[in-house]
């Protein structure tokens, strides 16, 4: 047990006793935690954990400690998480879990992506004088609001593979919303940039005191997402979907000006798909498929960037970032052209990668200048279908949204990498009162414009960026990765896979290495840490790097090793994550 932590009293009843992990709940009358003693970087035997903040690593920790595995960990988590950063996701949004199963060795996907209600209209984001409404509007809207996944996706993942229930994993995350926890550097940001955001709805009674955002340090409670917890413990999922707490979110929606109606709640169901797979250095890569973009353009930029050699150059050269960037403007290109909801489009996976496809593509990028157009390429010449759509250009003012991811590995063999949002910071603002649920706005995640592959339509799921990704050797997996960060996080576990296998980091080093984001010419991200005189070069050259330094996800990482029989964790700096390694026979 970390030494920041105080031994709780006695609970009597077994229940709680088995599963409530947080010695914080003590004596003290007011919840201390101690934020700086917990690591970034553990090693376990048992199990791994590693999220974005230590209380959620440490309740996910303490059910594998007590015989729970990977996924019953990863429930656990969700929930705690919906507490800790209520700002990244929770049960008013939605995600992708991929689990490896140490048992039957496949990979699966519970994909519980919000889905549009009956009442959205392809042109239901463009305004009176026919062009999109402002992303800063139509974000903070009713219309924004998907029907919630990430509740439904718990259950059938427990459903599938789960060893403890439903209701004692959501116990520990009651008990933080009811006695509530400090707020860490990373929250007390999030509710004062949101400030306005908040102050709309239900959220100002919740994140703001007096109309003033709560800082660093202070205590925040959230007695009715507690009772929201405790109604799903009794009730189950059902009263989400089809009780008192989806009637409450479907007034809530229509108060804001959306369509939600409870039967939209009703109908709404979970896919169980197959990851996407690729190649790379004599690794398999499992990511994933559509309606996220992230797997296949992950996968066709490692394709494009296999044959220039990256190791050849110096990580921070200026031929690396170059290299990168002019690979992610032809990837973007081609993810805003031909990305969308495989239920309702055709999406050319097998053009996209197709290896003359990725000739063609390398075949525009030179190590001596930039390419000034970058535009999508033909991949349906190399598919047997066609396009059931055409490319309809859209507005590039969204803002980069943010979300949550975390990972898990267990004794048994089993393995987690699970991305879960409500899109932007504090979604659309929009928390509902009496439940404490804050609302997603990731129907923004659709094209403004209609006409495209990822148009507004009912029932269709939104394009994501979202990128669980786990790599095998030899059939066994040997690394998680995943990231927050709107259509950065491709970019970021991009970055992080390339620094562990061509360029051989260490894993800490890899995932803190600076990373870039760019998708085209006019939109340049760049960390601290990466030369200024690269990128005087890379600006020289043409490309936009700006002035100010920006961190680009918050990816969450393990590795396997199998020669040493270990795990070993890493949580990014930039939030106040944790990694806990869990040894059973540790005394």
């Amino acid at each position: 047990m970390k030494k920041g932590l105080r031994t709780g009293v006695a609970i009597t009843l077994s229940l709680l006793l088995f599963f409530t992990m947080l010695p914080l709940y003590g004596q003290a009358k007011k919840p201390t935690f101690d934020y700086g003693n917990y690591s970034e970087v553990d090693v376990g035997k048992d199990g791994m954990v590693a999220t974005a903040h230590p209380l959620a690593s440490e309740i996910g920790a303490g059910v594998l400690r007590k015989g729970g595995n990977a996924i019953d960990a990863a429930v656990a988590i969700q929930f705690a998480l919906n507490v800790v950063e209520p700002m990244m996701s929770g049960i008013g949004g939605g995600g992708f879990m991929m689990v490896y199963d140490g048992e039957t060795k496949d990979t699966t996907i519970i994909n519980s992506r919000e889905r549009a209600p009956e009442g959205a209209t392809p042109d239901m984001f463009v305004g009176e004088n026919g062009k999109a409404i402002p992303f800063a509007t139509r974000s903070t809207h009713g219309t924004a609001v998907g029907v919630p996944g990430t509740l439904k996706g718990l259950e059938q993942a427990l459903d599938i593979w789960g060893t403890r229930s439903m209701k004692q994993l959501i116990t520990p995350a009651i008990l933080l919303a009811q006695r509530g926890f400090p707020i860490d550097p990373v929250l007390a940001k999030a509710i004062e940039d949101n400030r306005e955001k908040l102050m709309k709805s239900a959220g100002k009674d919740i994140f703001l005191k007096n109309g003033e955002p709560l800082k660093e340090g202070e205590l925040l409670t959230q007695k009715e997402l507690a009772k929201t917890f405790r109604l799903i413990r009794a009730k189950g999922t059902d009263v989400f979907y089809k009780g008192e707490v989806g009637t409450a979110i479907a007034e809530t929606v229509q108060d804001f000006g959306g369509s939600m109606e409870i039967n939209d709640l009703k109908k709404y169901d979970v896919t169980i798909d197959e990851p996407i797979w690729g190649d790379y250095k004599g690794y398999q890569i499992a990511s994933m498929p559509p309606p996220s973009s992230g797997g296949v353009f992950l996968l066709q930029m490692l394709k494009i960037l296999d044959d220039f050699h990256l190791s050849q150059y110096d990580r921070q050269s200026w031929e690396t970032y170059h290299l990168l960037a002019e690979t992610m403007h032809l990837a973007y290109a081609d993810r805003a052209s031909y990305a969308g909801d495989p239920e309702f489009v055709n999406v050319p996976l097998k053009g996209l990668l197709h290896p003359s496809y990725i000739k063609e593509r390398q075949s525009l990028i030179s190590l001596d200048k930039v390419n000034y157009t970058p535009k999508a390429g033909d991949p349906w010449k190399y598919e047997q279908e066609q396009a059931d759509y055409h490319v309809v250009e859209q507005k590039d003012d969204k803002q980069i949204g943010e979300t949550t991811h975390f990972t898990v590995t267990d004794r048994w063999g089993n393995v987690v990498s699970y991305t879960t949002t409500i899109e932007q910071v504090f979604g659309t603002g929009i928390v509902v009162p009496g439940y404490g649920i804050v609302l997603n706005n990731e129907l923004t995640d659709f094209d403004a414009l209609p006409g495209g592959a990822n148009e507004v339509q009912p029932n269709k799921r939104p394009l994501s960026s979202m990128t669980p990704t786990i790599v095998f050797e030899d059939d066994k997996p040997v690394l998680t990765v995943g990231s927050p960060g709107g259509t950065t996080i491709i970019t970021s576990v991009l970055q992080t896979i390339l620094n562990t296998f061509e360029y051989e980091m260490e894993l800490k080093a890899a995932v803190e290495e600076p990373r870039i984001y760019t998708n085209t010419l006019s939109s340049y991200r760049w960390e601290a840490g990466m030369p200024t005189d690269v990128i005087d070069k890379l600006n020289g050259m043409g490309h936009r790097f700006g002035t100010v330094p920006v961190d680009i996800g918050n990816v969450q990482s393990i590795l396997i090793d199998y020669e040493n029989g270990m795990f070993k964790g890493v949580a990014d700096s930039s939030r106040s994550g944790a990694a806990i390694g869990v040894d059973i026979r540790r005394k």
